[in-house]
Order: structure tokens, then C-alpha cells, then sequence
């Protein structure tokens, strides 16, 4: 599949997701079977950890199609990079997805400010650069956007391995934001 293709199928699958409609293919012993000697995803997903967001659901997806990271305010961080440079590097992954979603807590508390103890200081500081890029009184689904966006740069920016594949191998990287009232998938 081409990377537009990739990006077809999972509009496809959310669209599905919306209408109630999921087909649920690739799901059973035997697709689990064909994946014990190795995976090819074709899309990564940068995801929040948010338990109201699940990318296998919203793009109705069976084993094996979507290698998926979740952490709060899906930034790229030092674990979360590494992880998509392996599936770019080792599983030919081709799509990388970096999705937001409404009311994420992440980038609520960011805005907040306030000292949330050590880890999570040091998790929402990855989300610093968007606010710092959203305009004044800017809504956190605003900055969620921007968030998502600031993210696709780090990926790019950060690493050697995704930005290499994106020059010469065709990887794409999209940002995307998941709205929690619909379950719509918003490619931005």
C-alpha cells in the first residue's frame, strides 16, 4: 500500500468506528498465528494514554496492522522516539501517526502550571513547547492540536533514523486529533 492508501484505510476504519459499523477482521487464532514469526505493521501511532482513546478501535484495525505508544500528551520522548525508530527501522512501518484528542489531561495540567512532582513535571515539559506556541487564551483543545503538531516536529527533528526514513524511504508523519464526543478521527 502506498502511504496514501494507509491513510485511505485507516479514514475507513474510523469511519466505521463512527457508524457503529466495525468490522473486527484480523482478530482471530489464525491472524494471530501469521503474526507469530514477525510483525509489519504499516502504521505507528503516537497515541495519549488516555483510556477514553484506543487507536486499534477508533481505526478499527485487527493484529498487526498499527504499532502503538501511549503516554499522557503523546509526546516524544526519549522511550517513545526509540520505540517508533525501531518500528521505522525493523518493521517497515510507513505511516506515523501523532494523535491528540479532546480534553487531554496532559495539556490541561501543562496549562495549569503548578509543580506536579518530579515525573510528571519532567512528562509535561515536553508539552511546553506548545504552549508556548498557542496564542493567548487559546483552549486546551487548541494546544492538544498544537501539541500534536510541535510533536511531529520532534520526531523529525530528534531523530536521525525517522528523519532519514522520511527523506529516503518514504516514511510520512501526520498529526491527528481524536474527538472524544463523536470518536471522529481529525487528520490535521
Amino acid at each position: 500500500m502506498t502511504n496514501a492508501q494507509i491513510i485511505d484505510r485507516l479514514k475507513a476504519g474510523n469511519e466505521r468506528f463512527i457508524t457503529d459499523k466495525l468490522e473486527g477482521k484480523l482478530q482471530n487464532a489464525e491472524r494471530r498465528e501469521e503474526l507469530t514469526n514477525g510483525q509489519q505493521p504499516h502504521t505507528i501511532v503516537l497515541s495519549c494514554a488516555d483510556s477514553r482513546v484506543v487507536p486499534e478501535l477508533a481505526f478499527d484495525t485487527g493484529l498487526g496492522e498499527l504499532f502503538v505508544l501511549r503516554v499522557a500528551g503523546n509526546v516524544a520522548n526519549t522511550s517513545t522516539i526509540a520505540s517508533i525508530e525501531y518500528a521505522v527501522a525493523h518493521c517497515g512501518s510507513k505511516v506515523i501517526v501523532v494523535l491528540g484528542h479532546q480534553s487531554c489531561g496532559a495539556v490541561t495540567a501543562a496549562l495549569a502550571g503548578g509543580d506536579n512532582g518530579y515525573n510528571l513535571n519532567h512528562l509535561l515539559s515536553h508539552i511546553t513547547p506548545a504552549l508556548a506556541s498557542a496564542p493567548s487564551g487559546s483552549s486546551v483543545n487548541d494546544v492538544v492540536k498544537i501539541n500534536a503538531q510541535k510533536t511531529v516536529n520532534d520526531l523529525e527533528s530528534r531523530s536521525d533514523i525517522i528523519r532519514d526514513a522520511i527523506a529516503n524511504s518514504g516514511v510520512t508523519i501526520v498529526p491527528a486529533y481524536y474527538n472524544l464526543d463523536t470518536g471522529k478521527v481529525d487528520f490535521l
